[in-house]
């Protein structure tokens, strides 16, 4: 029976097999050893509509109604439940195991009565399950009878085997020294393998099998060979291969042209060559499969003029070149930039007469898109059909892809209606595309719709998550990302370096790094070894984040772990030094980035100039800047902008624009930072009206100002008194479609506020009985202020919207001035709008500060009742706050409530347990809260718990050095 509390809820190690390399493995396997228990689940639910999202039956679902998908349960709700009613669901009746197992072997045993005739043995196949058959052949007396019953069982429609069943079968001719037989139920055993855990497991089969006198013979090596191929497995090919021909057994051709051709695959052209010259001495000739896998392999490399002379040698030796021959050099050379020669050479091969094939398109296609040319791309596919070619899955992928990332995706939409109409069936490379460009486009929600339908027909992969995760990162919904997460490692398919690596970036993106740093720790003990990406994206998070002492610990664990820095990495560190100002320790990095032999990048020279530019060392980037140019290494935009930036600050403005000028003469373009570096400077010296003509020749260059060129504008005209031009840059500013940011209201506060308190000391003197003991409010922006400025721009026909209200308030609360924050939002609601959710996390967040716990907690009442889920650091505060103002069962009952909702275990445990509780100092209620997401059934790992621990212990370790100090 399985026993899912034991895989899903335990804290257990992951490889529990032997021979399992990874987490990935242990989750692979789990779900293809059980597929049939599993499978066995469908019966209890009602079965789920097969349409399309988009509204279209699905073509393989018109042919047969009934069809099921091969998980239908993997991702049901029944997974989501608490364990108990998910055991409770799977220990429904199943026939006693011992019973089904022994009427069978007793049926097997009757001689009189064959397998096709008994009508009882056809009864009992249908709650026949791969581990009954396993046990079967392993219990019954006769080797011969359970072979038998082993092909037979097979080509019941109703059945499939596992791969227990295929050992167990292999175990038992072996045992009885009938190695043919078994040799032949190796090859099947080779060939069901659909994942790269399984062909690893059976390599580690065959090995125990060898010692038992079992070896390959041609055909079963053959059919291994080219399941390592399928997978990439290169170095168990080698050496699969090498004690093949140990054996002392010749080799054919095709076995020799398939280790070619997984040696090209990776560009392993000479040991390829090696094997080559193997054909020539058992008297063979290599054939059109041999050259083009040589072809193939120099493609790889780039050596397209050796792919050449492979395909030239080919016309010489009368070898012919057919369509694959041609496509693989076609694919070669648009893959290394040369396009125009690859289409060429389409045309070439059919004036040779050689037809082409849809693969023959894809690539140039593809190509032709990323290029941006699209009606040539359009036009290429369109001449297929003068040879009777219809597109394929891969070839309207290609357009899909291409069309959405060339802004036309709701045509892209429509062209995969017309492929599922043409009965092209997509791939999951065609939903993932399309998945991917929803994303990209900002259509999140129609991304996800898109992956719940591969999800709900299985056919979801680990890059289709990666490509939802993705999307989620990119707008900041870490939380919805980490559910998704969630959902892989309770159900699978499990993740892999690119799911770790996207998540961490999302981490690193809203600087929380700690969490980024935990998840690489997680990662570490799934044994999913990180890579450069990995620790590319901590080390930037860290120096961004201003922690270059924990960015440098990581460059140098890095360096232990056997990675070497790139550029990258050293750039990012040399940045973050440059921004703490250890400039000593920047260069000391820089030269020994020289001397390691990774040329120094323009972006290395950009991150010491800024440096030096920012902390006013001009002279310092003047050498820097004269060291880059006599390296060979030309100034870029960035270059310049960066000594722009840096000569603006320090009112060298004239010098400035001395740079820009030559900046042009270098034929390198201004970009809009450049511009907006110099408005800046023109306003810092009084000169707002040369800036706003400097505005003016933005515009005519096509560069689109944004909220920084036009605060900057704005800043300067009321640093002249000349408040009105202000607020009209303003207007401009609105109806150019620029939204205002939290400085540009900000500089217009000043501005009234200078206007208003200009008119007080007017009135002052003018009226002697001014009470000269007033408290000074100067520097006060008052609510008055506020209200001034929400009418200005009424009057100046920019109405306040939700944004302005949320930015206004966003500001009071950053000021710790909540209550006048509520009279925003009173107003707002009074002008006929309403905060967004954004809106309530501020005012959550100055409650929390304020210790306004009453008004926390009917605004958190308020947004549950409207069903909106808050992030994870909004609970951690709210409840933090209720614990420090002593309401500890309010905050107990927050975070039940919490726990309603969908969650990832382990970020609960970083953010609320550890970040918040802890480094509060409240133990006790961390504990509490650890104990009631037990009770809940609230999973998290084993590695969080750990975490959790080790920050517990730090803490009752310092407050014990504080109480004996």
């Amino acid at each position: 029976m399985l026993n899912m509390r034991r895989y899903f809820y335990s804290p257990r190690p992951v490889a529990a097999y032997s021979g399992l390399r990874s987490a990935t493995d242990y989750f692979q396997m789990f779900f293809l050893e059980h597929e049939m228990e599993l499978r066995d689940l469908k019966t209890m639910f009602k079965d789920r509509e097969k349409k399309h999202y988009y509204g279209v039956v699905h073509p393989k679902f018109q042919r047969k109604r009934d069809y099921t998908p091969r998980y239908p349960l993997l991702h049901s709700r029944i997974f989501c439940r608490p364990p108990n009613a998910f055991l409770s669901a799977i220990n429904l009746g199943y026939r006693p195991f011992s019973t089904l197992v022994h009427r069978v072997c007793e049926i097997l045993s009757n001689p009189r009565v064959p397998l096709e005739q008994s009508s009882e043995l056809r009864t009992l196949t249908r709650k026949l399950e791969p581990f009954h058959v396993s046990k079967i052949i392993e219990a019954h007396d006769n080797v011969d009878s359970a072979l038998t019953f082993f092909y037979w069982i097979s080509s019941r429609s109703s059945y499939k085997h596992n791969m227990s069943c295929y050992t167990s079968m292999v175990k038992r001719l072996v045992a009885d020294k009938k190695f043919s037989p078994a040799d032949r139920v190796m090859i099947l055993m080779i060939k069901y393998c659909v994942v790269k855990v399984q062909i690893q497991m059976v390599l580690d089969f065959v090995n125990d099998m060898h010692h038992m006198g079992l070896n390959f013979s041609v055909a079963s090596f053959d059919a291994l060979l080219v399941q390592l191929g399928k997978f990439s497995m290169v170095s168990e090919s080698k050496n699969a291969y090498k004690e093949f021909l140990s054996s002392g057994i010749a080799p054919n051709l095709k076995i020799l042209n398939t280790m070619i051709n997984i040696l090209c695959k990776c560009g392993q052209v000479e040991e390829a060559e090696a094997v080559v010259a193997q054909i020539y001495q058992q008297y063979m000739s290599p054939d059109a499969f041999t050259y083009t896998s040589l072809i193939h392999g120099h493609c790889i490399n780039g050596n397209m003029d050796k792919a050449f002379g492979i395909f030239n040698d080919m016309a010489l030796k009368g070898i012919h070149r057919s369509s694959a021959t041609y496509t693989t050099l076609i694919n070669g050379l648009c893959n290394f930039g040369k396009l125009d020669e690859g289409l060429c050479l389409i045309d070439q091969m059919i004036q040779n007469g050689v037809e082409p094939t849809q693969r023959t398109y894809t690539v140039p296609v593809t190509k032709l898109f990323a290029l941006g040319h699209t009606k040539q791309a359009i036009s290429l596919v369109l001449s297929m059909r003068e040879w009777g070619l219809q597109p394929n899955a891969h070839t309207y992928t290609a357009l899909i892809s291409g069309l959405a990332k060339s802004n036309q995706l709701e045509v892209a939409v429509g062209l995969y209606h017309k492929m599922l109409k043409d009965g092209v069936i997509p791939t999951l490379v065609t939903y993932n595309s399309l998945m991917n460009e929803f994303c990209e486009s900002g259509r999140l929600e129609s991304g996800h719709k898109l992956f719940l339908w591969t999800q709900n027909h299985n056919l979801v992969r680990t890059e289709t998550y990666n490509t939802m995760l993705k999307g989620f990162c990119a707008v900041g919904n870490i939380d919805r990302s980490m559910i998704l997460f969630d959902e892989m490692l309770k159900l699978g398919p499990a993740p892999n370096i690119v799911t770790y690596n996207t998540l961490i970036k999302g981490y690193a993106k809203r600087r929380n790094l700690d969490n980024a740093q935990r998840l690489m720790e997680m990662m570490k003990e799934n044994m999913c070894k990180p890579d450069n990406c990995t620790y590319t994206e901590l080390i930037s998070g860290f120096c961004d984040t201003n922690r270059v002492g924990m960015a440098f610990e990581l460059f140098k664990e890095m360096k232990m772990q056997g990675l070497e820095p790139n550029a990258v990495n050293y750039t990012a560190m040399v940045d973050g030094l440059c921004k703490d100002g250890r400039f000593d320790d920047a260069l000391i990095l820089f030269h020994e980035m020289q001397k390691i032999g990774l040329s120094s990048t323009i972006e290395t020279y950009n991150a010491l100039l800024n440096g030096f530019c920012k902390k006013g060392m001009l002279s310092e980037a003047d050498k820097m800047l004269n060291e880059m140019v006599e390296s060979g290494m030309l100034p870029n935009t960035i270059t310049y902008t960066t000594l722009i930036e840096g000569l603006c600050k320090k009112g060298g403005i004239d010098r400035a624009f001395k740079i820009f000028h030559e900046m042009k003469k270098r034929n390198c373009s201004p970009n809009l930072y450049t511009y907006s570096n110099l408005i800046h400077g023109l306003c810092r010296e009084g000169r707002a009206a040369d800036a706003e003509n400097l505005l003016e020749e933005v515009l005519k260059n096509r560069l689109y100002p944004d909220e920084v060129t036009y605060t900057s504008l704005i800043d300067g005209f009321i640093s002249i008194d000349k408040l009105d031009h202000a607020f009209l840059v303003f207007q401009r500013m609105i109806n150019a479609g620029c939204q205002p940011n939290y400085r540009t209201y900000s500089v217009l506060l000043k501005g009234l506020q200078k206007e208003f308190h200009e008119v007080v000391e007017k009135v002052a003197t003018q009226n002697s009985s001014f009470d000269n003991d007033a408290p000074d409010t100067k520097d006060i922006i008052t609510l008055d202020i506020f209200c001034n400025l929400l009418t200005r721009m009424s009057e100046i026909g920019c109405e306040p919207s939700v944004e302005t209200y949320h930015t206004i308030i966003g500001y009071l609360c950053h000021q710790g001035r909540s209550s006048e924050a509520d009279m925003l939002v009173e107003l707002m609601k009074e002008n006929g709008l309403n905060p967004n959710v954004a809106t309530y996390c501020c005012l959550l967040r100055a409650y929390c500060k304020d210790l306004r716990m009453d008004s926390a907690l009917s605004t958190l009442d308020l947004l549950n009742a409207r069903d909106i889920k808050l992030p994870l650091t909004i609970y951690s505060e709210i409840i933090c706050a209720l614990c420090k103002d002593k309401k500890h069962e309010e905050a107990k009952l927050v975070f039940d409530s919490m726990l309603d909702k969908q969650w990832n275990g382990n970020e609960i445990v970083w953010t609320i347990l550890i970040d918040g509780l802890l480094k509060n100092g409240e133990l006790e209620m961390c504990s509490n809260l650890l104990r009631t997401m037990e009770s809940r059934k609230v999973v998290f790992t084993k590695s969080a718990y750990s975490m959790l621990e080790r920050e517990r212990q730090i803490y009752i370790n310092s407050e014990s050095v504080a109480a004996d100090i």
